[in-house]
């Protein structure tokens, strides 16, 4: 009887205990010590994810580059706002990626396909990396970017795969105002001019001079003609019919290379901009492959999009074994096609109707001299260059 007594006594003494600790705990919350509940359900959902393996995957992402510092992160400069920055912050968010991935990339093993500069949007870049294939994961990573970042699509790759290592070639986009073609002695050099299937022809010809494997060392920065890496090859160049948006007349250049440097595309451009209407002589282009410095102009950045990324090697030798998909986005042309046309034109048309990109730049080429070898916008464009923080071109997919 006193044994029972003893036994109920104990157990009286245990449930007010407990009771004591649940009050003192809501008490807690009540005055606002609730962190260290939500740290737990944190650190349970984390534990939760370990439980999941990391696997290679490779994202599809389109966005407006309008006012992001291009595509890579810089860290240690959060004043300059990345696309990268958006994304990495979305994976977190999202539970794909623990925090201190974050912190230091390369521990998910992340590397991009291009790289993007200032103000360049990309309809179709792909970016590597090791996550936690999460339940529904394109949706909540999108439900933590801006509307004008989008993940269309995601596919798994081998555990050695490098999206910029693999790439075997880039195609880029420049969509700009058609009056960059007009004559300077002879056509109206505003929105009124319309491109004639002439003056096409002669742009198509010109572009055409660029295919095959020629010395680009006048087209970038910081590279020597001696340099074997300034030699690039480029196998498409031409420009499309043009159309009209909001008043203006626009056409598309479209240019696919195995790869490209600094400024590279935008100079390119400008070449054959000056040339047409008038500034320069098509003996300049044979001479910039040369050896001799000749001062190429550089188109602006507005309108220079990464449309797509080419991996047919991966794809012959992995795309058919059972275990991985070809990278290719034929499910995907849809939404890629959508979101150029809510995000990517409308902000190209937008920005040229109200900052007139394209007619300030052209007011600069009688500056240029291109019979001599050094001008002084080169050096006025040096110092802009540095002051503007440009790390990296539209299209500088490895100057790592």
């Amino acid at each position: 009887m006193a044994e029972d007594l003893r036994t109920a006594a104990a157990g009286q003494a245990k449930r007010l205990k407990c009771s004591s600790s649940n009050q003192e705990a809501e008490k807690k919350e009540e005055n606002g010590h609730q962190a260290k509940r939500f740290k737990g359900d944190q650190e349970d959902g984390e534990d939760q994810n370990k439980k999941l393996q990391k696997r290679k995957i490779v994202l599809l992402m389109a966005y407006s580059g309008k006012g992001y510092y291009g595509m890579q992160r810089n860290m240690g400069s959060s004043q300059f706002k990345t696309i990268e920055d958006d994304l990495v912050s979305a994976l977190i968010r999202s539970g794909c990626i623990p925090e201190n991935h974050g912190e230091d990339m390369k521990k998910m093993s992340f590397q991009r396909c291009a790289r993007t500069d200032k103000g360049v949007s990309a309809a179709g870049q792909i970016v590597s990396l090791k996550v936690w294939l999460i339940n529904n994961i394109l949706q909540k990573i999108n439900d933590c970017l801006p509307a004008h970042i989008r993940i269309l699509g995601l596919k798994r790759v081998t555990g050695g795969f490098n999206s910029k290592n693999k790439c075997d070639a880039r195609t880029y986009s420049y969509m700009l105002p058609t009056f960059a073609f007009a004559h300077k002695d002879t056509d109206p050099q505003d929105e009124t001019y319309r491109l004639n299937k002439e003056t096409l022809e002669k742009v198509n010809q010109l572009l055409a001079c660029y295919k095959g494997t020629r010395n680009f060392h006048n087209f970038t920065s910081q590279k020597g003609p001696k340099d074997p890496s300034a030699k690039r090859y480029i196998m498409e160049m031409s420009c499309e019919e043009p159309f009209v948006r909001e008043g203006i007349e626009f056409a598309v250049i479209k240019v696919k290379g195995q790869s490209f440097m600094m400024h590279q595309i935008r100079k390119m451009i400008g070449l054959v901009i000056a040339i047409v209407k008038g500034y320069a002589s098509e003996s300049v282009m044979e001479r910039s492959w040369g050896e001799e410095k000749v001062d190429v102009p550089r188109a602006p950045g507005l309108g220079l999009v990464l449309e797509r990324v080419h991996f047919e090697k991966y794809n012959r030798r992995f795309g058919n074994d059972g275990l991985h998909e070809p990278l290719e986005w034929l499910d995907e042309e849809e939404k890629i096609a959508v979101f150029k046309e809510q995000h990517i034109y409308p902000t190209i048309i937008n920005t040229e109707k109200e900052e007139k990109s394209m007619l300030s730049w052209l007011d600069t080429l009688p500056i240029h001299d291109f019979n001599s070898t050094v001008s002084k916008l080169q050096v006025s464009d040096g110092n802009a260059k540095n002051s503007d923080l440009e790390a990296s071109d539209g299209c500088d997919d490895d100057s790592d």
